[in-house]
């Protein structure tokens, strides 16, 4: 099987129900709270490894509680933590997870230590990026620190594949160094500059791919996703409408990391959607994030 270096954040998520979300200047109580570790990419660094992946983690916590925390729960799936940093006299990272009565959540990001997963750090690192098959990398860690790798993993001729989340405009530069680029809905519209780009979601796809994008995927919740090629070719795949979703955290995390799985296992990119897509029906059948990750065994 080849190998999966996750570079990304690391937080412990403090988790609450609500019956909806707030609006501005209002206060909504709920009744409880619960600490699950995650962070996209510690969530794909677990999901990955759970799923069977030979998977080593770059990222950075505090040296408190919360980070040893996280450490010992990827270690725990067979994820390498040995090179993650741990930064003294800052906090971990954490995530205030509001999740409301049909499953749907909003998120608030304290970035603490996952700011310190710096170029320097990467090129100390620099072993652990060379000895991959497949970087995955998302965007709460700095943004040169994402140019940097996807550079250099280009260079060294990795697949390289992008959860951009959460979005911004990207250079062009990050395109072209790019594999696969893997947005939401939402996102898609903030990569664009375009609130309206899921209407015509073909469309927009291809100017990720003039972009220098080599290939897209855009995730659609409930309604499936949607794969364009880098030959312009273009497949929709459907979500099972049967599932009750209780809760979306954690949802395209464990979907970027089967889809890395499923190539790291030499399937087709069609193969390793269909199956990104089992994974995560799953995933949103249970509360958390890294709770909700299924094992190997449960993806028929």
């Amino acid at each position: 099987m080849k190998r999966i270096l996750i570079i990304g954040s690391m937080n412990m998520d403090f988790v609450f129900q609500v019956h909806h979300m707030p609006a501005v200047g209002e206060t909504v109580l709920t009744g409880d709270l619960t600490f699950i570790p995650g962070g996209k990419g510690a969530n794909q660094a677990y999901a990955a490894g759970k799923l069977g992946g030979n998977v080593a983690m770059l990222g950075a916590v505090g040296d408190d509680e919360h980070g040893r925390s996280l450490c010992d729960n990827l270690a725990s799936v067979g994820v390498d933590v040995s090179q993650i940093r741990r930064v003294q006299g800052v906090s971990t990272g954490v995530a205030f997870i509001g999740v409301n009565a049909e499953g749907n959540n909003s998120i608030i990001v304290v970035q603490g230590a996952n700011r310190c997963v710096d170029q320097a750090y990467l090129e100390e690192n620099h072993s652990l990026l060379e000895a991959c098959d497949i970087v995955v990398m998302q965007l709460e860690i700095p943004l040169d620190s994402v140019m940097y790798a996807a550079k250099e993993a280009k260079r060294l001729g990795k697949t390289v594949i992008l959860d951009p989340a959460p979005a911004v405009r990207l250079p062009e530069e990050l395109y072209q160094n790019v594999d696969i680029v893997k947005p939401n809905e939402v996102e898609l519209g903030e990569l664009l500059g375009d609130p309206e780009a899921h209407r015509r979601l073909e469309e927009s796809c291809k100017r990720l791919l003039d972009l220098g994008a080599k290939n897209v995927i855009v995730t659609l919740g409930g309604e499936g996703c949607c794969l364009c090629r880098e030959d312009g070719q273009c497949k929709r795949f459907y979500a099972d409408k049967t599932v009750k979703v209780v809760d979306t955290t954690a949802a395209g995390d464990s979907f970027t990391a089967a889809i890395a799985l499923a190539l790291a296992e030499d399937r087709s990119l069609e193969e390793a959607v269909e199956f990104a897509t089992k994974v995560s029906n799953i995933v949103v059948t249970r509360k958390g994030a890294q709770t909700s990750i299924p094992s190997r065994d449960e993806v028929k």
